[in-house]
């Protein structure tokens, strides 16, 4: 599982304007809809549950939102920049400012486990993190996440 795999130029957003945890999901449900060919309330109410289950902000200013959907046939992730810090409930306390939403078929089993791992592993490294917090276009966003996941696998 990749990082390639899960994103594409077109699904990463680099000015979300969202100023709450809701407000954010609605907006990466909007944007990851298109994307996944699935209906953005089918998505945002998946999100929603899995946020009661607890917060998927896991510190450091990240949050990795993440639900499985009937009608998906493969993994689909959409990465943001928040512009300013969002309430997320992380359990650090802290806000956060780099969402990475992953959205899995309902049969994914181990490769929804896989993909989340090979997010958290690259948002682990705080150098990634700060190159994200600084780059201001989507195609300089995908190209660190890419070229990021390069670098480890070498």
């Amino acid at each position: 599982m990749e990082i390639t795999d899960l994103v594409t130029p077109d699904s990463v957003v680099p000015h979300l304007k969202a100023a709450s945890k809701k407000q954010a999901l609605q907006d990466l449900a909007r944007h990851a809809c298109s994307i996944a060919g699935v209906d953005e309330r089918s998505i945002f109410d998946a999100l929603l549950e899995r946020e009661r289950l607890g917060s998927t902000g896991v510190g450091l200013g990240i949050a990795i939102p993440h639900a499985k959907l009937a009608g998906l046939t493969e993994l689909h992730g959409v990465f943001a920049r928040a512009d300013s810090p969002i309430d997320f409930d992380a359990i650090d306390e802290q806000p956060v400012d780099l969402v990475f939403l992953l959205l899995a078929p309902e049969s994914a089993g181990a490769d929804h486990l896989k993909a989340l791992a090979r997010v958290s592993r690259l948002l682990r490294n705080h150098d990634v993190c700060e190159k994200l917090r600084g780059a201001e276009s989507a195609e300089a966003i995908y190209a660190l996440l890419t070229e990021a996941e390069a670098n480890q696998a070498a």
